[in-house]
């Protein structure tokens, strides 16, 4: 018998009971959702100021997205890649056309794509760069975030990521983020085949690097026949106020990495896309997903890259982020250390006031009816839907403004 949820104390109850624990999530249960809205067990509304970590863009079940998911869900829903089928082609010609590349290789969740790519580079680094088996270096950030298999956890700094998880893959150099001459430094390595990075880093508190860093990034990779690798699973389609961050400085990536918002939130979807020179490297049996591919991720993918462009979500996002970081930059408290973003991708470090942090923030912003989470005990990452309106953000701005003003 399947246990019908009718309170939120139920729901939480559960989860606990039967999930495993790797997750600490706010206590609010989300049953509804539209829009920028959400809605919990008990009815009561929220502006949803998370976005699914930036997956659902578009805002929650947006009609065009969900139709094409429908529509293509009753007609076919997977053939694996054992077999052609009529809505891989297509979306493909579109992708490659829309993001300027050659080929794309689809999957899932953007972990595996993270994996696609590190794969793609080191199969490059052999078959034309000519370094020696296995002994290709992929540089990385301190502080990034690409996911959780064993693999990308080795790249990791953060230890509650890696620590108990090892022994831990090799062929990693870390550098700092957001520093040029470190880079520059790790790219002497004669074996480096490849540079991985977030153009903001999401996970990390919305860390934005200065202006410059991804373009000297990209000309110091390209020196040294390097791969400039852009992770924008949670920084691209339209997030920052561009189709992907790395536009903000007119940077083309070897291999670019999507992921969240390229379904709107309705299903994984990832994907990964570079030029004939890197991704044939890649033969038959040699990488693949069952469900990478399949034909109503396509369907889905197409629409919701679609309704981006038909509702101009990079311009929205673009103007009412500098709205909201005008306003929050405007607020006497104590507790705003600094506001920071691009577009719609912004964050706020919160400075401790009388035993108050930022989960104590959450907190009242939820009980307001504004949803946003933590990242890293000091920093409140704030990411709406971009089809949010000017009127429904300035209400969210001051039911935000009046949590934070409660603990003065």
């Amino acid at each position: 018998m399947i246990e019908k949820v009718t309170s939120s104390k139920q729901a939480i109850e559960l989860e606990d009971k039967y999930g495993a624990h790797n997750y600490h999530p706010l206590g609010v249960v989300i049953a509804k959702a539209k829009g920028p809205y959400m809605w919990d067990v008990e009815g009561k509304k929220y502006y949803d100021f998370l976005s699914a970590y930036s997956a659902v863009n578009q805002g929650h079940c947006h009609p065009k997205i969900v139709q094409a998911m429908i529509d293509q869900a009753q007609t076919l829903t997977l053939t694996s890649r054992a077999f052609y089928n009529d809505s891989l082609g297509p979306y493909e010609k579109y992708i490659t056309e829309l993001f300027g590349y050659d080929k794309v290789l689809p999957m899932n969740s953007g972990a595996e794509a993270d994996e696609t790519a590190l794969k793609l580079c080191r199969k490059w680094a052999y078959l034309k760069k000519g370094l020696p088996d296995n002994q290709a270096k992929i540089i990385v950030c301190d502080g990034n975030f690409h996911g959780r298999t064993i693999t990308i956890i080795s790249m990791s700094t953060d230890p509650d990521a890696y620590s108990g998880f090892g022994p831990y893959t090799p062929g990693f150099i870390k550098v700092p983020y957001n520093d040029i001459p470190a880079l520059q430094k790790a790219l002497e390595d004669p074996n480096v085949a490849g540079f991985l990075v977030e153009p903001i880093q999401g996970e990390a508190g919305v860390y934005v690097p200065e202006d410059g860093y991804i373009k000297k990034a990209y000309d110091l990779c390209k020196a040294k026949n390097v791969l400039f690798i852009a992770d924008e699973v949670q920084t691209g389609i339209a997030r920052t106020g561009k189709m992907l961050a790395c536009d903000h400085e007119g940077v083309r990536p070897d291999i670019l990495i999507l992921g969240k918002a390229l379904s709107g939130g309705t299903m994984p979807v990832s994907a990964v896309l570079a030029d004939d020179d890197i991704m044939l490297c890649i033969k038959p049996g040699e990488h693949g997903s069952t469900f990478g591919g399949n034909p109503v991720a396509c369907k889905v993918a197409i629409a919701a890259l679609e309704v981006v462009k038909e509702e101009k979500l990079m311009e929205k996002s673009e103007a009412l982020g500098k709205i909201f970081r005008d306003e929050m930059r405007n607020v006497k408290s104590e507790m705003i250390e600094l506001v920071r973003g691009k577009g719609l991708l912004n964050a706020i470090v919160i400075r401790p006031k009388n035993g108050k942090e930022a989960w104590d923030v959450c907190l009242k912003m939820k009980e307001l009816g504004v949803l946003a989470k933590p990242t890293h005990q000091h920093i409140i990452r704030f990411a709406p839907p971009l089809v949010i309106t000017e009127e429904e953000l300035r209400k969210a701005i001051a039911l935000i403004k009046e949590a934070i003003l409660s603990f003065e």
